[in-house]
């Protein structure tokens, strides 16, 4: 099915159940698992996740490609950058999601969970067994150290939800309840998905500033081998606690994941293409196309897979700071959003193959509805008209050109925006303000990133033709983050949620990306610098949404604001995702919902040779 056809059926789905199930109910005894709507798809006991394979061998390995470099093996704290795989496959959360729904939690640390119908709070109980890596019990006190911990001197991404907790307490041997400060139904699950860390390896360290500790975790995996910004190996526990939990039959088959550092994606790919490496995400679909003609592809050794998903587009693009005065304007981002010619720019380098990002949620039922809002849309939005960007509530579609170089309808359009904006052109060709100041900017990229650096050649030739003649700067990864994490960029490449597309199930995390607190506080997703009451009164819609419907609606109110607020010049986004491996590298014909997610792979892979 399409995204949207699936959010249709589980719509209808969901209210065939009742309300009973839409008030998550308050439940008879602890549960197995917890949706964010309705019943989770599975029953308890179940034998596996319905895209695992359960008879996977396991054994060998995979070697996967990063570009750039890190200095830290603390992925939980803002300070440094993190090596890859810590997080995902060395540490354990309370609850595990599955990918075939659109918010499920299943049980996986915790035996089972608890709430009442409000979800004021929630209460989990640990499995006995369940061991760190040394052999050590996963304690109630190494989960409430945890969540403390994180939610005060962590990443920003755990102190939201943190200070919506009024009260953790031991409540048995093997449980530990949250009780929440304010309505917020999403708070429930997010506080079954925090990392559980040893307490007792951290006593008398300084956690938000530690990066070279060797973490001891409850995961499949524990790490075997680094080489500072060059390489990290994990290696599987053959003792690992959770092994033989339905939830995890089919997952973790390797052996060894091995993560290899280069200097910028050119270099992965050809590091790819020599055999250093098994296997390579290719985002470009020319390319894709015709650059897949080397000796291993022709002989069968490397493999082209084409994996279809159904989750919303996200944003990727051209993102403008509007702590900067010059992009403050919302005619200003306009004309610059005219000046970029997408058609273009997807012709040139796509070969037209790809489509737009129309919204933040497009491609699915998520998104905004061209033309004027409606209905609980219209609702949500009218008390803030009066503040709201044009084209909020009457309706905004990005530009569209006529696909030639020139662009001039735009362009015209462009200069005139810009004019009523207070700039002008001058007898030289550029544009300047009423005190003289030519409009000028920086254009922030990060190193070794070809197709963003071709967009941004093309753009800035369009630029050319409004007087405009920014500065692109490259730097490497570690001063690009630097530089983002602070906000100390004008005009930077976005991508939402780090590269994954925004999910079926937004919640408290939009707030991190476009709350208030992200104008000032570092390390937000705010990159744009937004500052909009409206956004925040929609993500709490969304938070405190009681069935499909009116969750749809929030979104999609949401959505005309970050859409119509001119923040960010979209890209494009891919209906596939393409991955190009070793043959030997496999995965099962079963997909989940979300497709290619992040842990895709390696999650569901697994090694086997030709017999």
């Amino acid at each position: 099915m399409t995204g949207s056809v699936f959010f249709h059926a589980l719509r209808g789905a969901v209210l065939a159940l009742g309300p009973v199930l839409l008030g998550a109910a308050a439940w008879a005894a602890p549960q197995h698992g917890i949706a964010m709507y309705g019943a989770p798809a599975l029953p308890a006991g179940f034998d596996h996740l319905p895209y695992a394979n359960p008879d996977a061998p396991k054994g060998g390995r995979i070697r996967m490609g990063e570009s750039g470099s890190f200095d830290s093996l603390n992925p939980w704290i803002l300070n440094g950058r993190a090596a890859q795989g810590i997080s995902a496959y060395v540490t354990e959360s309370l609850m595990g999601r599955s990918m075939d729904e659109p918010f499920t939690l299943y049980g996986l640390l915790a035996e089972s969970v608890d709430t009442d119908e409000a979800r004021s709070w929630v209460e989990f109980t640990l499995r006995p067994e369940a061991r760190f890596s040394d052999g050590t019990p996963v304690t109630v006190e190494d989960v409430m150290w945890s969540y403390e911990t994180l939610g005060t001197q962590g990443h920003p991404r755990y102190q939201n939800a943190w200070r919506k907790v009024a009260k953790m307490e031991q409540t048995g041997p093997r449980s530990v309840r949250f009780t929440f400060a304010e309505p917020d139904r999403e708070l429930a699950l997010l506080m079954g998905m925090r990392p559980v860390l040893q307490k007792a390896q951290w006593q008398g360290r300084d956690f938000a500033n530690e990066t070279q500790i060797v973490p001891v975790g409850s995961g499949p995996y524990v790490i075997d081998r680094v080489e500072q910004g060059k390489y990290i190996s994990l290696k599987r526990n053959p003792d690992w606690w959770g092994k033989d939990l339905g939830f995890n039959r089919g997952l973790h088959n390797f052996d060894e994941i091995r993560y290899d550092y280069f200097g910028d994606g050119g270099v992965v790919f050809e590091a790819f293409k020599g055999g250093e490496i098994d296997t390579w995400r290719e985002t470009n679909a020319a390319k894709w196309a015709r650059d897949y003609d080397f000796p291993a592809v022709k002989s069968g050794a490397v493999v082209k897979s084409e994996i279809p998903h159904q989750r919303p587009s996200g944003i990727a693009g051209l993102v403008m700071n509007t702590r900067k005065p010059l992009f403050a304007d919302w005619r200003v981002r306009e004309a610059m959003t005219l000046a970029f010619n997408f058609e273009f720019i997807n012709a040139t380098l796509n070969n037209g193959t790809e489509p737009r990002i129309t919204s933040y949620f497009s491609n699915s039922v998520l998104g905004l509805k061209p033309g004027p809002a409606e209905g609980k849309v219209a609702d949500l939005l009218a008390p803030f008209a009066a503040d709201l960007i044009p084209g909020t509530i009457e309706g905004y579609a990005l530009p569209v050109s006529d696909g030639s170089e020139l662009n001039r309808a735009n362009t015209r359009k462009a200069l005139k925006l810009l004019n009523e904006a207070g700039w002008k052109v001058d007898d030289a060709g550029v544009l300047k303000d009423a005190q003289g100041r030519p409009f000028r900017f920086e254009i922030l990229l990060k190193q070794g990133a070809a197709e963003t650096s071709s967009v941004v050649d093309i753009y800035v030739e369009a630029l050319s033709r409004l007087g405009i003649f920014p500065q692109v700067t490259s730097v490497d990864d570690a001063q690009y983050q630097a530089r983002t994490n602070s906000y100390d960029f004008d005009m930077a490449w976005y991508l939402s949620a780090t590269g994954l597309a925004l999910s079926l199930s937004p919640g408290n995390e939009q707030m991190l990306y476009w709350g208030a607190r992200g104008v000032t506080e570092p390390g937000s997703r705010n990159w744009m610098g937004m500052n909009v009451p409206a956004a925040e009164a929609m993500v709490q819609a969304i938070l405190n949404a009681r069935d499909p419907a009116d969750f749809t609606a929030a979104v999609q109110a949401l959505d005309r604001i970050l859409t119509a607020g001119r923040y960010v010049i979209p890209g494009w986004y891919a209906r596939v995702s393409r991955l190009a491996h070793i043959r030997e590298l496999h995965f099962p014909a079963r997909l989940p919902l979300y497709g290619d997610w992040p842990g895709f792979q390696p999650d569901v892979w697994w090694y086997e040779a030709d017999q």
